[in-house]
C-alpha cells in the first residue's frame, strides 16, 4: 500500500488488517517492519517488494487543500499523484505473469468530472476541463502500463469523505459550532461525498470483487446540494446557518482551490450500484450522524 500513513490509508489498512491481510507499507524514508523503501520521485520501486502480492494499493498524493495553488504546488499535486502511479506500474508491468498482483486499487478523484451542473454522471462521462480533472485524466493514465500488463486496475473516484477528521468537515466543524455555518453562494450547486464507513466498505468490496474493472464512483448512493449539506450540518449540531459565503469572497481567501469549491458536481455511483454494493450511510443526514459520533459508526 502506497499511502499508506494518509488520512484514508491509515484507516483501510487497520481494516484490511482485522479481515486477515498482511500489508506492507511503501514507505520514503529507511523501512521498518511491515515497510519497503521507494522513490517516486526517481521511479525507483524494487519489483521483488512487489512480486507475489495479492494486490497494490496506491492511495498516494500531496493533500489538494492543504495550501493555496501556487505554480509551484500544483506541480506538486500533479507529479505527487503521477510519479507514484507511474512507479507502480511500470514496476508490475516489469514482472513475470505469475508474479504480477491481480488487482491494482488506483486512487483518482470525483475531480475527473469538472463541473456538472445539474446533469449526472456515471463514470463513462469524460474529463472535465478544468485543473483537477486534467490531474485526474494523467493520474489514471499513468497506471495503464500495469493494465496493458494484464492487472486488473480500478480507479477510485473518490469524492469528499464524511469524518470529523476528513478535508471537508474537520474545517466546518468550528465555524458551524459557533453559528457560523454558510451555504456557498446559492446554494443550489450538488456535492459530491461519502461516509467514511462506506468508502472503506466499497474499497474492500472492490479489492475483492475482480469481475469489476475500470473507474469507479466512490460516492454516497444519495446526492444532494450544498444548502441540503449545510443545513443537515447544522441540524445535527443545533446551530443556525443562515449566513451566505459569496464567491467573490472564496476567491479572495482560497484563491484558484475556490473554484473548486463552487463547482456542481451530481456524480452517480453506477458501478458500485450495479454490482450490488450496498451503502450503510446512503443519505447525508445519517452519514453526518455517523461522522459525529451522534450514531454507531457501523461499516458495511
Amino acid at each position: 500500500m502506497a499511502g499508506a500513513s494518509g488520512f484514508l490509508g491509515v484507516r483501510l489498512a487497520e481494516r484490511l488488517r482485522q479481515s486477515g491481510h498482511e500489508i506492507t507499507r511503501l514507505v520514503r524514508k529507511p523501512a521498518g517492519v511491515g515497510e519497503a523503501t521507494w522513490s517516486p520521485s526517481q521511479g525507483r520501486l524494487d519489483p521483488a517488494v512487489l512480486a507475489g502480492a495479492d494486490a497494490v494499493i496506491n492511495l498516494a498524493g500531496a493533500n489538494v487543500g492543504a495550501r493555496r495553488w501556487t505554480a509551484a504546488y500544483k506541480n506538486v499535486l500533479r507529479a505527487s499523484r503521477v510519479d507514484s502511479t507511474d512507479t507502480i506500474a511500470r514496476t508490475i508491468a516489469k514482472l513475470p505473469a505469475g508474479e504480477r498482483p491481480r488487482t491494482l486499487l488506483q486512487s483518482s478523484a470525483v475531480g475527473w468530472y469538472g463541473d456538472t451542473g445539474d446533469h449526472e454522471v456515471t463514470e463513462e462521462a469524460p474529463a472535465g476541463n478544468t485543473f483537477l480533472a486534467d490531474i485526474c485524466r494523467v493520474w489514471e493514465a499513468a497506471a495503464h502500463p500495469a493494465e496493458d500488463a494484464g492487472t486488473r486496475v480500478v480507479p477510485l473516484r473518490t469524492a469528499p469523505v464524511l469524518d470529523r477528521q476528513g478535508s471537508l468537515l474537520k474545517p466546518l466543524l468550528p465555524l458551524f459550532k459557533l453559528g457560523g455555518g454558510a451555504r456557498i453562494g446559492g446554494g443550489q450547486q450538488w456535492m459530491a461525498w461519502i461516509a467514511l464507513a462506506d468508502w472503506l466498505g466499497a474499497a474492500e468490496f472492490l479489492l475483492e470483487r475482480e469481475d469489476v474493472a475500470g473507474p469507479v464512483n466512490l460516492v454516497s448512493a444519495e446526492q444532494c446540494t450544498n444548502l441540503e449539506f449545510t443545513r443537515a450540518l447544522a441540524r445535527r449540531l443545533r446551530r443556525p446557518a443562515l449566513l451566505t459565503v459569496p464567491g467573490p469572497m472564496l476567491d479572495l481567501v482560497l484563491g484558484e482551490l475556490a473554484g473548486e469549491a463552487q463547482r456542481s458536481q451530481r456524480v452517480i455511483p453506477s458501478v458500485l450500484r450495479n454490482a450490488g454494493f450496498s451503502w450503510t450511510y446512503p443519505d447525508i443526514g445519517s452519514a453526518l450522524g455517523a461522522a459525529l459520533g451522534q450514531q454507531p459508526a457501523s461499516t458495511p
